[in-house]
């Protein structure tokens, strides 16, 4: 009898590990979600990020050379209500493609390459998004290339 209900147990912690990992199909109707959010100036998109989540801005210099510039959620947010209303006065989006999602030790990795609507070009794009033990998908990390060298301001 001891054993059956160790067995049982296994099983729902198992299980519901897995549950709360998530699926890569529901990793990328959150990232559909995301891309919708975001070009549509939702603020929900405000809510898809962590409290903690690792954020970067990698500024790509007329030579090529790459920065990483790092922010905190918070300082993050704050550019971004500022952002997004210039965004919607400009009807500026971003478009994806060579979409990769991958499961990684913190939920699924999704890389794709970012055209701002405004530009003829791509950029990468990397993140990563975790199941919480609610349900709800979170953006745990972010590292998102541009060419905009205002960023570089920020570089520490």
């Amino acid at each position: 009898m001891k054993k059956i209900l160790i067995s049982l147990l296994s099983i729902f912690i198992i299980t519901g590990t897995a549950l709360a990992a998530g699926t890569k199909e529901e990793a990328k109707a959150f990232f559909d979600s995301y891309v919708n959010a975001a070009n549509t100036y939702s603020p929900s998109l405000l809510s898809m990020y962590s409290n903690n989540a690792k954020i970067y801005r990698e500024v790509v210099k007329p030579n090529g050379q790459l920065v990483d510039v790092p922010f905190t959620v918070q300082d993050y947010k704050k550019q971004m209500k500022i952002s997004q209303a210039v965004a919607k006065m400009r009807k500026y989006k971003n478009y994806y493609s060579n979409i990769q999602i991958t499961p990684v030790s913190n939920g699924f990795k999704i890389t794709a390459k970012r055209k701002p609507s405004l530009s003829n070009y791509k950029l990468g794009m990397t993140m990563v998004v975790q199941k919480q033990a609610s349900g709800k998908w979170l953006i745990v990390e972010e590292t998102m290339q541009t060419k905009e060298q205002i960023f570089l301001r920020y570089a520490k």
